[in-house]
């Protein structure tokens, strides 16, 4: 098969288009990410990261580039929310650096999650999970996907999904609630749903939980985590309801709710959305069912508007004791906040028992605090064997590799 070889770009924006098929080949020159190699070390020299710590470029044109999986030969698969597509990359020469990309699919509806199980690749849509056999066999020429299951909702509002096998081996598929805050009828929404890999109908894990888009499972105790997304525009609802003043909307909206990290150790908790919201507010239009008490608690109440996303347990040996079992979260960052917030890499240190006790920065400088600008967002995580780290980020189309070398 004839390589292409990626076309420029400056600064990490996202590669010059190329209209390949399904199964193309490129070859990720060396030199190709940027016309100038220093642009990419001068952005990345912006963040700021535990001392030890580096970061580098590890793949780059990854469009829109959302949520990880690792294949048992060592490609990672990517999948994205808005460019239809799912991208695969290798580090075939072993120097941290991706060096092939081929695109495994396109034309799908927002294809964010992506799972890696005995060889086959797990990848959701909005309303269906698609499973691709045998895939690093036939990379060049990807096989069409058997559909796992399709009636999950079609609503796009939070309907993008990630996606993962937990330790019993079921697939877990988040449906997020089909709106900003409301209480649907459909008991399916603001849920975490787990389905058998060769498909069936799917049952709900967890309820109450508004918009999810990253979990993991503690190493040892195996109990599922996950991060949950706050409803927007809160102090207009508040001051409607003459909760709040109407010169204090803006200010409250900004500051909450708090972003969640939830544990959910068994099936059957309920979260609190729509009628409790970070275990502590209770909705004004959803008041009458919305006494906190009667709801699971955050683990962790984050950032507000944070966007976190794609969390994981950090498994590997490389980093320092002090990370091992502990949770890494990437937050994507406000949108609407007056001061945006998020836009870097916190932890959350969890204790013998399995309890929160700190939540700190990890790797910031995505943001520009200043200007208000931001030059990327991390989205997803994905530990590697050797123990170094990757990073998505949507914004810039790339992935970066985050080691330790003490």
């Amino acid at each position: 098969m004839k390589k292409i070889y990626l076309c420029a770009f400056m600064a990490l924006a996202v590669a010059c288009g190329s209209n390949n098929e399904s199964g193309r080949e490129e070859e990720l020159s060396p030199d190709a990410t940027t016309e100038n190699p220093d642009d990419v070390n001068l952005r990345l020299q912006r963040l700021s990261l535990p001392q030890g710590f580096k970061i580098e470029l590890f793949a780059s044109g990854i469009e829109d580039a959302r949520s990880m999986a690792r294949g048992d030969q060592g490609t990672i698969f990517i999948g994205n929310r808005d460019k239809e597509k799912v991208w695969a990359v290798r580090d075939e020469d072993g120097d941290g650096r991706a060096d092939k990309k081929w695109e495994i699919a396109d034309g799908l509806l927002m294809p964010n999650g992506v799972a890696f199980r005995d060889g086959d690749l797990y990848v959701a849509e909005v309303n269906r999970v698609l499973r691709y056999r045998d895939i690093e066999s036939q990379l060049d020429n990807p096989p069409q996907p058997e559909v796992v299951y399709d009636q999950y909702p079609s609503e796009r509002h939070h309907g993008w999904k990630y996606i993962a096998f937990g330790p019993d081996g079921m697939l877990y598929v988040p449906v997020g609630a089909p709106c900003n805050i409301c209480n649907s009828e459909k008991e399916i929404y603001a849920t975490i749903t787990r389905l058998n890999p060769d498909g069936g109908q799917p049952e709900i894990y967890a309820r109450g939980v508004r918009n999810t888009v990253g979990f993991d499972w503690h190493p040892q105790t195996g109990a599922l985590w996950f991060t949950d997304n706050g409803g927007d525009n809160l102090g207009t609802a508040m001051a409607k309801a003459g909760k709040i003043p109407e010169d204090q909307e803006k200010e409250y909206t900004d500051n909450n709710p708090a972003g969640e990290l939830n544990r959910a150790p068994q099936q059957g908790l309920h979260f609190g959305y729509p009628f409790c919201h970070a275990g502590e507010i209770v909705d004004p239009e959803f008041g009458s069912e919305g006494d906190c008490a009667k709801y699971t608690s955050p683990a962790q109440k984050l950032g507000h508007h944070v966007a976190p996303l794609g969390m994981k347990f950090y498994t590997g040996s490389q980093f320092p004791q002090e990370y091992q079992n502990q949770i890494i979260i990437p937050e994507h960052g406000s949108w609407n906040r007056t001061k945006k917030n998020g836009y870097r890499l916190t932890t959350v240190k969890l204790n013998e028992q399995g309890e929160a006790t700190s939540y700190e920065p990890f790797i910031t400088g995505w943001l520009d605090e200043e200007s208000q600008e931001a030059w990327g967002r991390p989205v997803d995580l994905l530990v590697l064997p050797d123990g170094s780290m990757l990073i998505s980020d949507d914004f810039a189309g790339a992935i970066y590799r985050v080691s330790y070398e003490g």
